[in-house]
């Protein structure tokens, strides 16, 4: 990319892997990049979103975002929120002379079904659990009470992280996967499913395929595929470390959740489906108003995310954040520029990228990817415009040293970084986490004051 013969600046709003890559490229062309983070750590979903034990994984991560962070003109402010009714809102940093914003928040919010006993005590989210045993401050505060029989609903990579979680950590008596379609339409991988495939109840799941098999061979599926697929796992199966069950019920869409007289848990009601072929070739899933109970003391939701309505961005209908439909700068056929349906126009100068842009699409490359390309929108739109900015990275800072709460910056991370090493090596841990962010701000000699909740 060649660099840009006037000085532009730009905010970048998030420091996962979309933002992190994002600032590069806008870096490597010649912009002052501002990247606000609501974490004290960079890495997002890459530093709290990856199973614990996938070390290697994550440290050629944070090598790659640590020589983003080196780049001179990539000024970080972790510790920072941007909420629209908050200390400092998106319209702020709007109104502080930004070139272009770039906004890679990713999908703050969950997502949920809208059934009857959701409210009970031991139904969570696979995001805040996710959070919790990866010690992402608050939620490595927070206590899940997790039983032996646990229901996951959702066939994809994210509930298979639970399923490890819960199988070799917890050491849950039974893990079910309620799944609204058939064996041949799960998302996750062999790779993931190699984790808990020691501990397969294999009669069970030959019966479930069986029950199935009728309806996928009237809809044109091998009801074989799917088994195979996932018997496939065995052969590089994780060693088994409990006696826990893990079991798939297809063909059920989750009804509503049954408590006991205690406002807890005690089953899952599913209606049975049938899928039903498509004039496309595709199928869809029926309720055949059959119902039935699969008994649980913890329900777990691994759906997807969606994102924060409270960040001060217009949504669209499907309550993602709206990008428009006609952009002037498009990337591989993408729309990354944010939109407002109501006035039909662009939000000038803002963009979106990762899940921002889609919410739960895509892992550590596909955010990657999105990134760059939003970063190389950006600069097209600055491309256009002949004024520049002027004092806006003052204007951030003055914003910044006005608030209640600390700001982490380059050097204050390296001091951290340091500290969580020596930390591990005493310890003889292959990492070390400080469990909440007032440890972290304490260790950075950054004080005690109160944080941006």
């Amino acid at each position: 990319m060649k660099p840009m013969s006037t000085l532009r600046t730009v905010a970048v709003i998030g420091a996962g892997p979309a933002g992190l890559f994002a600032a590069r490229e806008l870096a490597n062309a010649g912009v002052q990049v501002a990247l606000i983070n609501r974490d004290i750590k960079a890495g997002g979903l890459a530093e709290y979103g990856i199973y614990p034990n996938k070390y290697k994984m994550k440290s050629a991560l944070r090598k790659q975002f640590a020589q983003v962070l080196e780049l001179p003109n990539v000024a970080y402010f972790g510790n920072v929120q941007i909420l629209q009714d908050g200390p400092l809102s998106l319209a702020n940093v709007q109104s502080m002379g930004f070139d272009a914003v770039l906004v890679c928040v990713g999908a703050q919010g969950t997502k949920w079904l809208g059934l009857e006993g959701e409210d009970l005590q031991g139904v969570y989210h696979a995001k805040d659990l996710v959070y919790h045993y990866n010690r992402l401050p608050p939620y490595s505060q927070q206590s899940f009470a997790i039983g032996q029989r646990v229901v996951c609903i959702g066939a994809g990579n994210v509930m298979l992280d639970i399923a490890r979680w819960a199988i070799q950590e917890l050491k849950v008596q039974e893990l079910t996967a309620v799944v609204r379609r058939g064996p041949g339409d799960v998302k996750f991988t062999r790779k993931e499913m190699e984790s808990v495939a020691a501990n397969l109840d294999l009669a069970a799941l030959e019966a479930e395929i069986a029950r199935c098999a009728p309806n996928l061979t009237a809809v044109g599926q091998d009801p074989q595929e799917g088994h195979k697929f996932i018997l496939s796992a065995l052969l590089h199966a994780e060693p088994k470390v409990s006696d826990a069950q893990m079991r798939f019920d297809f063909l059920a869409s989750p009804h509503r959740i049954l408590g006991d007289e205690h406002g807890r848990v005690r089953a899952l009601e599913v209606e049975d489906t049938l899928l039903v072929a498509r004039e496309d070739g595709s199928t869809s899933a029926k309720g055949q108003g059959i119902y039935r109970e699969i008994a649980a003391d913890t329900v777990v939701f691994c759906i997807g995310d969606k994102v924060d309505a409270n960040f001060g961005l217009p949504l669209d209908k499907w309550g993602d954040f709206a990008k428009h439909p006609e952009p002037r700068f498009p990337g591989e056929g993408n729309s990354y520029e944010a939109y407002d349906p109501e006035t039909q126009q662009a939000v000038e100068g803002v963009f979106l990228a990762g899940w921002s842009r889609e919410a739960s699409t895509g892992v550590v490359g596909a955010a990657r990817k999105d990134g760059t390309l939003a970063a190389r929108a950006v600069l097209s739109y600055l491309d256009s415009r002949s004024e520049s900015s002027n004092g806006a990275m003052q204007a951030l800072e003055s914003r910044l040293d006005a608030l209640s709460t600390p700001v982490v910056r380059k050097p204050d991370l390296l001091k951290l970084e340091d500290i969580e090493a020596a930390q591990a090596e005493e310890h003889g841990l292959p990492e070390f986490k400080f469990s909440s962010n007032q440890d972290m701000l304490n260790a950075m000699g950054l004080g005690q004051l109160e944080q941006t909740s």
